[in-house]
């Protein structure tokens, strides 16, 4: 711990907004600053009588924490390892399972920067990741971690850094750097790393609720993150004549693909979110025998695997996405739609829960399960060049060609958000794409503006 004795402190700084009024206390440890806001004036006064108190009685402060030895050396005994079991813990109980997973991935990513850096009896990174994804960062199974990567985890516990440490610049752009890049050592995708340094950034947070660090130096420190696109990727989305000869794909794959064209299709129609259409049942239809009838989505079970769901299943049960529990979404079902869910039932019926789409040996379908379908009808449905790029390379490119599709048909904005089940906002920053071959009509349209042949 570096300390000194060249410190400073300021007067309360008042700001007085048009609903709030904040209070912060200002000071200086050697070279630099520091602050801490509070909701009222007792609260700053509080802490800088604190502050002072310990100035006078001569005593040194942390320049590592801004806060004097006897109020940051707890801090020191608090290890980062500790302390991100800890915050785990705390976001368990009412966190989405699929939530739980991708915290405890953003975790694992920036533990290794968070260890003092000695080699001996280290355990090899492979081994690293699995102890701290599959236990560590685990409430449910941490305590049935297996002989092995228990003595692998008391090694990383006894070589974590403080917590406290993050307030170093140096440390915190090696935990940055550290979250930017794979396992491969190659960059990783920038939304990947945006949503791990939210992750940190809230973790930090917590560590500030907790008093373990004095205020969160991340917003503060100058690191450029890679930027994350906003849209959907236009090359992605598939036009009307490509979505319908990949369901046609999907109808000529075994052994599944014919159980899962309505699948696809309610993607493609409706779009619907693959954990919702995974979750459709009888129930939820109003189906005449031909033309419009309409579905009503009340609930979504994303997968998230069954070491994060509470009763071990592979789906998490969940409201809509952006909705109260019991909220329900009513999506009009066009006739090609209708005539997709008609032939499915007429053919394969539905499990004893009215669910449409099972597994073959699961009463929930597996994500498994519908990927390798997917996968093999964009082989037989595209040429080898096109199948090697991005176009419908995952299901959800069905989803954003509807929204696509219903946008370029003249459906208002405020219809098409309430039909997808997100905000006006979301649908016209991340959807509002055009279709494939959309860009040659609109440079005919130029054209004809313009008084020119188009030829």
């Amino acid at each position: 711990m570096q300390t000194t004795y060249d410190v400073r402190i300021w007067k309360i700084d008042v700001y007085k907004g048009k609903t709030t009024t904040a209070y912060t206390v200002l000071w200086r440890v050697g070279a630099r600053r520091w602050k801490k806001r509070f909701k009222t004036k007792a609260l700053a006064d509080s802490y800088r009588a604190d502050l002072l108190s310990a100035a006078r009685r001569g005593e040194a402060f942390d320049l590592d924490t801004g806060l004097p030895v006897s109020a940051a050396r707890p801090t020191q005994s608090i290890t980062w390892l500790d302390f991100a079991c800890d915050y785990i813990d705390m976001k368990w109980p009412r966190a989405a399972a699929t939530y739980r997973r991708s915290l405890s991935e953003a975790l694992t990513a920036i533990t290794p920067a968070m260890l003092d850096g000695r080699l001996d009896g280290r355990p090899d990174d492979v081994a690293v990741r699995r102890v701290l994804h599959r236990w560590a960062f685990n409430t449910l199974r941490r305590d049935e971690c297996p002989p092995e990567a228990a003595a692998d985890l008391r090694w990383l516990k006894q070589h974590a850094l403080p917590v406290g440490r993050l307030s170093e610049r140096a440390v915190l752009r090696r935990v940055l750097d550290t979250i930017a890049v794979r396992v491969d050592g190659k960059p990783a995708a920038a939304s990947v790393v945006s949503k791990r340094r939210r992750v940190l950034f809230n973790v930090i947070e917590y560590a500030v609720e907790r008093e373990l660090l004095a205020t969160n130096p991340l917003p503060a420190f100058k690191w450029t993150a890679p930027k994350a696109p906003t849209g959907v990727d236009r090359r992605t989305v598939v036009n009307p004549v490509q979505a319908r000869t990949l369901l046609s794909a999907v109808g000529e794959t075994m052994r599944s693909g014919p159980q899962l064209v309505a699948f696809f299709a309610l993607m493609y129609f409706a779009a619907l979110r693959p954990e919702e259409a995974a979750n459709v049942r009888e129930r939820n239809l109003s189906l005449p025998a031909e033309g419009w009838g309409d579905i009503l989505i009340d609930s979504a079970t994303p997968h998230a695997g069954a070491n994060w769901t509470d009763d071990g299943c592979q789906r998490d049960r969940r409201q809509l996405k952006n909705r109260a529990r019991g909220e329900v979404r009513a999506v009009p079902c066009p006739p090609e739609l209708t005539a997709h869910l008609n032939a499915h039932l007429r053919r394969f019926g539905s499990g004893a829960d009215g669910r449409l789409f099972r597994g073959e040996r699961a009463d929930e379908l597996p994500k498994l399960t519908y990927m390798r379908t997917w996968r093999a009808a964009r082989r037989r449905a595209f040429t080898p060049e096109v199948a090697a790029g991005p176009l419908a390379a995952t299901p959800y490119a069905l989803r954003h060609a509807c929204v696509s599709t219903w946008l370029n048909g003249g459906v208002p904005a405020t219809q098409v958000a309430e039909w997808a089940g997100h905000s006006v906002e979301v649908l016209l920053k991340v959807y509002a794409k055009t279709l494939d071959g959309q860009d040659a009509l609109a440079r005919r349209r130029v054209l004809d503006a313009l008084g020119v042949a188009s030829g």
